[in-house]
């Protein structure tokens, strides 16, 4: 309001006058000045930065909240569109397919052969890579903000979720995300078959062979679902393993891709796995194979499938080898 509607002036009273206008002046003299130092001020609307700590050790720092994200792993893609931020995503990469959503969105290629160019014309304000991508430090000598995630367990999991909800600007969902894996996975524990429970499990990740550990995210399932883990737990979370070392385990219960359970047989030794004789197997479907070994919000998900599987394995009748 100006000073002629904010003072009602008296006729015949020159001093008041001579101080109403000395008042006017002088603000008229501050008002430009004091726009000037305004601006120089965060308003109060403005967020403050955001700095997310990634697991290669570094600080990634967001003036706001990501709009414009790039996803390079499957498991962040569907951690983002879990945090309900799909419509933030402007590209993926090319094993990305869950939700529907992102089967629109330009593939981008793989760890090993990202196209950067594409990603860069894209504008993101924060792409999302795996730890092990070697295209990180390229991407951030163009100038784009780089946050590397890598989920081994499911402690691993959760942190990422938060660390993604924050970057999001909505840290309060990632809280939501993860009681909904707990709820789906005690209601999957709920329905393995007791006479199943605490039989030794290998499940097998990469035929070469590389198994789930004990330590691992897909071992932790297992555990939360009364089985326990035919690899021995120091041998890490993804272990390598030599194949005799499998025979002589003899896992009470076999889990792998159907195509490479289809194969084992045909493996030097592997024909004297009695679970294979006994039929005591879960081959994985392409879909769920893919569900089961995505570090990311759809884990109560895939302990479904497990108990579906572990029923399915109890209702086999007993064979003689």
């Amino acid at each position: 309001m100006s000073a002629s509607r904010d003072v009602r002036r008296s006729p015949g009273r020159g001093p008041r006058r001579a101080a109403i206008g000395a008042g006017v002046a002088l603000r008229r003299l501050i008002a430009p000045l004091c726009a000037v130092a305004c601006l120089a001020l965060p308003p109060l609307a403005r967020a403050a930065a955001l700095t997310m700590h990634d697991d290669r050790g570094r600080d990634v720092v967001l003036q706001a909240p990501a709009q414009r994200v790039v996803s390079l792993l499957p498991s962040l893609t569907e951690s983002v569109c879990a945090l309900g931020a799909c419509s933030r995503l402007v590209g993926v990469d090319r094993y990305s397919n869950w939700p529907a959503a992102v089967a629109s969105l330009p593939k981008l290629g793989g760890l090993d052969d990202a196209q950067i160019e594409r990603i860069v014309a894209l504008h993101p304000d924060l792409v999302l890579v795996s730890t092990s991508a070697r295209l990180a430090e390229r991407l951030e000598s163009l100038g784009l903000r780089v946050l590397a995630l890598e989920s081994r367990n499911q402690a691993d999991v959760k942190r990422a979720l938060s660390t993604l909800a924050l970057a999001l600007g909505q840290p309060q969902a990632a809280q939501r995300v993860w009681d909904r894996v707990e709820r789906e996975t005690r209601e999957a524990a709920r329905r393995v078959p007791v006479a199943l429970r605490g039989q030794r499990v290998y499940f097998e990740v990469d035929p070469t062979p590389f198994a789930a550990g004990d330590a691992s995210f897909i071992g932790q399932m297992l555990r939360s679902l009364g089985m326990s883990n035919a690899v021995a737990a120091e041998l890490g979370p993804f272990p390598k393993l030599n194949p005799e070392y499998v025979v002589r385990l003899q896992p009470d219960i076999v889990m792998a891709a159907a195509r490479d359970l289809e194969a084992m047989p045909r493996r030097p030794g592997w024909r004297t796995l009695r679970a294979l004789q006994q039929h005591r197997v879960c081959p994985l479907s392409d879909e769920h194979y893919e569900l089961l070994v995505r570090p990311g919000p759809r884990l109560g998900e895939a302990a479904a499938v497990l108990a579906d599987c572990l029923s399915a394995v109890a209702a086999v009748p007993a064979v003689n080898p």
